[in-house]
């Protein structure tokens, strides 16, 4: 199988999660391209048998140490690049999950350079990945919908 993450002959199927805890959603601040630098949620690459939930809280304890309970899904995003010549450079779609803190501070590694909890104020504040902001207040609203 090759790698391509970059100039894809197909969308990649990724899976995040919204960690809510206290009104407050975990960011991570990217570690690698695409769009290094910038806050997301935890998440990364679906692996053949894993389900999108599974990935997702996989994902959640590698990169940022923090374990969580599933409440469910909010909805996919998709992310795609494009190179100067207007080619499709990226081409991720994106299963964001909202859930509810169990352990774990966030911590910074490879893949984030910094964490935050963040209400959907902070979020629209600072430079996040597309659509992250309305994916903080849906997963806030359905932690609190969850009690």
């Amino acid at each position: 199988m090759t790698d391509d993450r970059l100039a894809p002959s197909r969308p990649i199927l990724a899976a995040s999660v919204a960690v809510v805890r206290d009104g407050r959603v975990l960011l991570a601040a990217r570690g690698e391209e695409p769009m290094r630098g910038r806050f997301t949620l935890p998440g990364g690459l679906v692996e053949p048998g894993e389900t999108l939930a599974e990935a997702a809280l996989r994902e959640l304890s590698e990169e940022v140490g923090v374990t969580a309970t599933m409440i469910g899904p909010i909805r996919p995003v998709e992310i795609i690049l494009r190179d100067e010549a207007g080619r499709v450079a990226s081409h991720f779609v994106v299963q964001a999950h909202a859930a509810r803190w169990r352990a774990g501070e966030g911590k910074t590694g490879p893949e984030a350079l910094a964490v935050v909890w963040a209400d959907a104020a902070d979020a629209e504040r600072l430079p996040t990945t597309p659509g992250l902001p309305d994916i903080v207040r849906a997963a806030i609203a359905m932690a609190e919908g969850a009690r």
